[in-house]
């Protein structure tokens, strides 16, 4: 009699992603690669978190602080129900450090336009410098990749 965990390590193919799950290991296939998901997932995440950050700025400036604060919770769980599946599915393929600086990466790709098109900052050439340098944070993150 086989048992549960040698049934599922018989469905186990090259490129299924092991889960750790209160003690045993589960088994996820998908088509997607789970960096992509991550990327996806943290893209969502960071357009929420952005909003909750900030429009209350443009949107909520009469308002006292504290509505401001409980609109911005609001926002934040629906941040939180995207990113925290992301930096689990991330981190059973990139490193601590390698997942701090996609979300980085991603917060400011969404942050930039939104700064630009929603809150009506005056685009700059620091947007682009900052671009950069994230990119050499990349490059030094990756470069080693395990």
């Amino acid at each position: 009699m086989l048992t549960l965990a040698m049934r599922k390590a018989a469905f186990y193919q090259p490129g299924d992603v092991r889960i750790p799950y209160n003690g045993a290991v589960r088994f996820r296939t998908s088509i997607m690669p789970a960096s992509l998901q991550t990327l996806i997932l943290l893209t969502c995440s960071n357009v929420f978190m952005t909003f909750a950050w900030y429009a209350h700025l443009k949107d909520m400036n009469n308002k006292p602080w504290m509505i401001a604060a409980f609109a911005s919770w609001g926002i934040a769980l629906f941040e939180y129900l995207l990113q925290v599946p992301a930096n689990r599915i991330g981190y059973t393929v990139m490193s601590l450090p390698q997942l701090k600086i996609m979300q980085e990466v991603v917060a400011l790709a969404v942050f930039m336009p939104f700064a630009v098109l929603y809150m009506k900052v005056e685009l700059k050439w620091d947007f682009l410098w900052a671009a950069l340098c994230m990119v050499g944070a990349v490059y030094f993150m990756f470069r080693s990749h395990p």
